[in-house]
């Protein structure tokens, strides 16, 4: 049997006010923008594309953070920092709203699973960077 690994690539993307960008996707609700890494990308254009796809915006990757492995489910989270250098916030069908929050309000609104730990980990440069294993189910 061949492993089968997703990839994906998020980024936390942070204004010059020290907000943090947040889309509100149809499932997992407030969450930072990113999906699949696609064959032939790398991580970090992965990130930047998943996020102008989402919501319009443009950033520039500043730094890589660190991994998530959920292991049960074989998916790896990649996740970065950004900042937003141009485009402007729109609505798609992965992002029903999308703003930028400060850092406290930000993680009060992220409740999906872990991904509230994602974001501290990222803004916590002491941390970087991390390798968080984890198991659990979609």
């Amino acid at each position: 049997m061949v492993p089968k690994h997703i990839v994906s690539a998020a980024t936390i993307v942070v204004n010059e006010c020290n907000e943090i960008l947040l889309i509100k996707g149809p499932w997992r609700g407030w969450e930072m923008p990113g999906g699949q890494v696609e064959e032939g990308e790398s991580l970090k254009d992965a990130a930047i594309r998943e996020t102008k796809e989402e919501c319009g915006l443009d950033i520039e990757v500043t730094k890589f953070c660190g991994i998530f492995q959920n292991v049960s489910e074989c998916i790896c989270n990649t996740l970065f920092l950004g900042r937003p250098v141009g485009g402007e916030l729109v609505t798609t069908p992965e992002c029903l709203e999308a703003g930028f929050f400060p850092i406290e309000e930000a993680l009060e609104m992220v409740t999906w699973k872990n991904f509230r730990q994602r974001i501290e980990f990222c803004l916590n440069e002491e941390l970087h960077p991390f390798y968080v294993e984890f198991s659990l189910s979609k």
